[in-house]
């Protein structure tokens, strides 16, 4: 399986340290929009987030997303 895991990176505010929170597994589909990435899993679940790719780590199979603002 080549699936990757999606996570919501934010910066803490207090120690300035990223954190990340998983959004999604097992995401089979990334689709950029103007207004932000569509995520789509092998299960065909799918979420909508304003933001834009952070980095990607395709050894680990993970997407890092930013909200917008970030």
């Amino acid at each position: 399986m080549c699936e990757a895991n999606a996570y919501l990176v934010e910066t803490d505010s207090k120690s300035g340290e990223p954190n990340e929170t998983l959004l999604m597994e097992a995401v089979d589909k990334v689709e950029p929009d103007e207004d932000g990435i569509l995520l789509i899993s092998i299960f065909g679940e799918q979420k909508f987030i304003k933001g834009h790719i952070h980095a990607l780590s395709l050894v680990d199979h993970k997407v890092y997303i930013k909200q917008s603002g970030e």
